[in-house]
């Protein structure tokens, strides 16, 4: 996939990202939806497939989770150099891009926790305070329901795919429920998949 950039698609990729650095309640994973809106429907500068292989691959690996902005933003620069074939001006467009994605979702979002976070501290005993605390709860898991949602119907229809949605529901109860690491479920789940039963 190939996509012309002129100096202002740069431009509204760094505005777009600094935007939803503002919109991150629960971290940069929250915003996958309005992500995939934008780069992949709207922009067209990254396939659904880019996408979704982007957030698995930095979910998978160690590290922060912010880390699949890094992807997106390479492969978006990738795609605007014409591709890895196209020699060292490609590889330097997607540095451009991670470099443009980390600031815009990093910068905004870390210049207000560390406003807030202090003013918060400063007035933990304030009744609106500690209401702004619980009220959010339910806002962060709707959005995380949001972003698991768009990344498991990339997939497919989900009576095709139904062993993968009983897995990922039979993890949330236990989760949920019990004691279990979700390390061993994870795992559990990559044995199922190995033999073939997913």
């Amino acid at each position: 996939m190939t996509a012309a950039f002129s100096g202002a698609d740069w431009l509204a990729l760094l505005v777009h990202f600094l935007s939803l650095s503002l919109l991150a309640i629960g971290g940069a994973i929250t915003t996958a939806p309005e992500m995939h809106s934008y780069l992949v429907n709207e922009k067209s500068w990254l396939t659904d497939s880019q996408f979704t292989s982007s957030i698995a691959l930095a979910q998978a690996a160690p590290g922060p989770n912010v880390l699949f902005i890094a992807l997106l933003g390479w492969n978006v620069g990738m795609n605007a150099g014409g591709g890895p074939a196209t020699g060292p001006q490609a590889w330097w467009m997607a540095l451009g891009g991670v470099g443009i994605a980390m600031v815009g979702i990093l910068l905004p979002s870390t210049t207000l926790t560390f406003a807030a976070a202090r003013w918060g501290h400063r007035n933990r005993e304030r009744r609106a305070v500690r209401a702004f605390k619980q009220g959010m709860a339910p806002i962060v898991v709707a959005l995380l329901v949001a972003t698991g949602w768009i990344l498991a119907s990339s997939h497919g229809e989900p009576l095709v795919h139904w062993r993968l949605w009983l897995l990922s529901a039979a993890t949330t109860v236990l989760v949920w429920q019990t004691r279990i690491h979700l390390l061993w479920l994870l795992g559990a789940g990559a044995v199922l998949g190995a033999l073939g039963y997913l």
